[in-house]
């Protein structure tokens, strides 16, 4: 998982400086646009899409933009101040200062949670980057929760499973109003005559002997002769189970070391 966060953190530093031009994003309600035309200082302006999808710009009035990426709003205004007579030729430049249509919200054990803009086509593994990765607790999957025409889905993507097997199928590209959520990592609990007793993050595959190193393992007083587990069942009702060194131990699970009675 060590390797899984520095990944993530390169990849993070990748997404910044290589990030797709903001000619790229498409405009809507609440983004602020600077907007400037080359030779003509007085119809530089600073403005905001309305709920409407209209910007209004001098000499022009209302411009719709709603839907149109930032070159295509761009060009409308160059075509229409170019039309009306009123500049030659103009050269249009806008640049998206906030981005407030186009957003996913990434939660959870996350070490940056927040609500981040898409520019250009983005994935969630592009997004868990921007969001500063995986913090230490949460756990290896991510669940992409979105809403589309009045269904909400959710998907649960195997993030740690993916980049070990090369296989980015899973890496979907998100979309505005997504939601990424990383919960916490599974843990388990172990007592009794461990060196270090207490609640340790559950690794993939993990064995009841693994586990027993993880907790530092056994005390001079230690056996590893009648282990146990307790465990819920799917009712919720809580069983003791005789426990081997090779058994898996399961999401909550309770180990407990006996004393040796000789």
């Amino acid at each position: 998982m060590k390797h899984m966060k520095k990944w993530l953190a390169a990849l993070a530093m990748l997404t910044l400086f290589g990030a797709a031009h903001a000619a790229d994003a498409v405009l809507g309600p609440g983004d602020v646009l600077k907007i400037s035309v080359y030779g003509s200082p007085d119809l530089a302006t600073d403005t905001r899409v309305s709920d409407a999808g209209t910007i209004t710009f001098p000499l022009l009035g209302p411009v719709e933009v709603n839907g149109l990426t930032a070159s295509g709003a761009e060009s409308k205004i160059s075509s229409l101040l170019e039309s009306g007579g009123f500049v030659r030729k103009p050269q249009v430049n806008i640049l998206i200062t906030q981005i407030q249509n186009q957003q996913v919200s990434v939660i959870g054990q996350i070490n940056r949670p927040g609500r981040y803009p898409i520019e250009g086509k983005r994935t969630v593994l592009d997004m868990l980057a921007v969001a500063g990765g995986i913090s230490a607790d949460g756990g290896d999957t991510v669940a992409l929760i979105r809403k589309r025409n009045g269904t909400t889905t959710r998907e649960v993507i195997d993030i740690i499973g993916m980049v070990r097997s090369g296989e980015l199928s899973s890496n979907i590209e998100v979309s505005a109003n997504d939601v990424l959520y990383v919960e916490r990592a599974p843990r388990f609990y172990i007592y009794g005559e461990v060196q270090r007793p207490g609640p340790f993050r559950l690794e993939r595959a993990m064995t009841v002997l693994q586990a027993l190193s993880a907790g530092g393992g056994l005390t001079p007083r230690g056996t590893e002769r009648g282990l146990t587990i307790k465990r819920r069942d799917a009712n919720g009702k809580q069983q003791v189970i005789d426990a081997k060194q090779d058994d898996l131990v399961q999401n909550d699970d309770v180990v407990y070391i006996k004393e040796s009675l000789f």
